[in-house]
């Protein structure tokens, strides 16, 4: 079907529209029929890329790659959904802190120079569009939209202001495109949630964005840019510990590496579905504590000094245990992949292989994630997803040491007397990293280990923090073998990761993966849609899974507990009106 031209809200994906006819809007006290505009949800839910063998412009600099690196690395894991009794009598009080306990530092406030500030963005700044935690796109800063394969327009909703009183208009949305769109800036937004090649214009309250070719899912892409207030846009600066946004909060306190507290807007009427900061229960401060370890974060939320937090690790379980609520969702967790630049074990697709078909995929994914793991089904994944195809049945290799030692020996690798395997005088050495966040990090690495080493691979592995991490992955380039995984909610916003230039040359392809079939799908995605591009992108992930170039083995159930404290969680972020406290 055709997206082309759809008018204000389109079509909900027709196999979410049973659950979604149950699913309540992201605000909690609101009474009423919802308006006409809203009773149908938006087709469209992210991004657009264009990064096809560097022949389009994803060269920015190291920078903004290392800042998209979060994506993968520690980026915007959370849970989304909706929440039941928490703690506290059950009603709700005013004039309360909610504190969250974080691991994502992001030290410059500025909402478009990294998605390190993706989870304190929402407080202080809206977007064209808003997201719920069921997958449907409503308005928001703009209250209706137009989609045709060559344009967007945007009208712009009167009545917003600024946190410094001053009005919100259709200039000022074509003035943060223009900035994300500028390879200058080198804002990691550009060409993942702002087309590269996108240019804007504004008429009075409509705006209007140009698309020299078809985006997939680029409403909802514009849908995740923090809109930043003309005093922002004049001066950048003030942005690094401060907020210039018409979002329900602004900040107070800026205090790197330990906390940023926001208070409450009064006035603000236009969050999603209407959402305002007058209803019962809305926080009047907000404190974002940045906490890097999990147990400790756990104990904060059980002693009272944190609302809520989430978790991937056996702290999880403590909660649970305790009685507190949780909200759940599934995403990716666990992926492996091989450095394919020129030197690298790596790029010899019979090595990646027999890597592969050693190790039990399987058994991994219950050590890794131990009660919560799940077999992907798709590269990028997390809760409420798009197009819903199966891309990894069928196109990995299964678990064969065997078959994998006898096609390293057909390959000219044979055992020294070390029992390491050689060709042509170098060994098959690889240097394999992950994260050190969790024991079932640990626990799955030492089986992975061995696996190799039976097989006859010389392995260096290192466990290393999201820090150290990030460097290797897109600075040094040192290593063979890495788990990480994609976070995205359509399979565009990681075509960057696939495919282009390697950090080396001012991309984010950090395996310098060169795979002719999936640039093929891509380019060919990139020409439709929304929902008519499905079938392309899963084309183009079976083609990374057919050549390993990727192995997915493991999706992972995030639970974000919440404590005398309600919440919603939409994608990957919390919905700040949708936060009540409770007595």
């Amino acid at each position: 079907m055709s997206l082309a031209g759809v008018r204000r809200a389109g079509r909900r994906f027709p196999e979410r529209q049973a659950a979604a006819a149950h699913a309540g809007s992201p605000h909690v006290s609101r009474r009423g029929p919802r308006p006409a505009l809203l009773r149908r949800g938006v087709l469209m839910r992210t991004t657009e890329t264009r990064a096809i063998n560097g022949r389009e412009p994803h060269r920015l600099r190291t920078r903004a790659a290392v800042a998209t690196a979060t994506l993968l690395v520690a980026g915007g894991l959370a849970a989304c959904g909706g929440s039941s009794d928490s703690g506290g009598s059950g009603e709700y009080v005013s004039g309360e802190t909610f504190t969250m306990a974080t691991v994502s530092d992001p030290g410059n406030l500025d909402p478009q120079a990294s998605f390190l500030a993706a989870e304190f963005a929402p407080f202080a700044y809206d977007t064209l569009v808003a997201t719920d935690d069921s997958g449907e796109v409503k308005p928001q800063l703009a209250s209706s939209w137009e989609v045709t394969e060559k344009a967007v327009t945007f009208e712009i909703r009167d009545g917003v202001t600024c946190s410094d009183g001053s009005t919100f208009d259709a200039q000022t949305v074509v003035d943060n495109i223009a900035y994300v769109a500028d390879i200058k800036n080198a804002s990691p937004f550009r060409g993942v949630y702002v087309p590269a090649d996108a240019t804007a214009s504004a008429s009075g309250s409509t705006v209007t964005v140009t698309l020299p070719t078809p985006a997939p899912f680029v409403v909802a892409g514009f849908g995740r840019l923090p809109m930043v207030c003309e005093s922002g846009m004049k001066d950048r600066g003030s942005l690094k510990a401060g907020s210039a946004g018409t979002g329900p909060f602004t900040v107070t306190e800026s205090v790197p590496g330990d906390h940023y507290t926001l208070a409450v807007r009064k006035g603000y009427t236009w969050g999603p579905g209407g959402a305002a900061t007058s209803e019962p229960g809305t926080p009047a401060k907000v404190v974002l504590k940045i906490v890097a370890n999990e147990t400790t974060s756990a104990n904060l939320v059980l002693g009272g000094q944190a609302n809520a937090a989430s978790f991937f690790g056996p702290d999880g379980d403590r909660l649970a245990k305790s009685g507190i609520d949780a909200v759940k969702t599934q995403s990716a967790y666990a992926h492996q992949w091989y450095n394919q630049a020129p030197g690298r074990v790596g790029s010899d697709p019979v090595v990646r292989k027999a890597l592969t078909q050693a190790l039990d995929l399987d058994e991994l994914r219950t050590v890794i994630a131990p009660g919560r793991g799940s077999a992907p089904t798709a590269v990028a994944v997390y809760d409420p997803g798009v197009c819903g195809y199966n891309s990894v049945k069928g196109n990995l290799p299964g678990t064969d040491p065997a078959a994998a030692a006898k096609a390293l020996a057909e390959d000219g690798w044979t055992k020294g007397g070390d029992g390491i395997l050689a060709k042509d005088g170098k060994k098959l050495a690889i240097k394999f990293i992950y994260s050190s966040q969790g024991p079932g990090q640990t626990a799955a690495s030492e089986l992975a280990v061995a696996a190799w080493k039976k097989l006859g691979v010389k392995v260096d592995a290192t466990p290393l923090d999201v820090t150290e991490q990030t460097a290797a992955l897109f600075s040094t380039g040192d290593w063979d073998v890495t788990w990480s995984s994609p976070k995205a909610p359509t399979p565009q916003v990681v075509v960057p990761f696939f495919s282009g230039p390697s950090p080396a040359k001012g991309g984010n392809n950090l395996a310098s993966m060169d795979n002719p079939d999936y640039d093929a799908s891509v380019k060919s995605a990139l020409t439709k849609v929304g929902n008519d591009s499905c079938s392309d992108w899963k084309a183009a992930e079976a083609a990374l899974l057919r050549d390993v170039d990727i192995v997915p083995f493991s999706n992972i159930t995030i639970l974000t507990f919440h404590k005398n404290a309600e919440l919603k969680r939409a994608g990957v972020l919390t919905v700040p009106t949708s936060i009540r406290m409770l007595g």
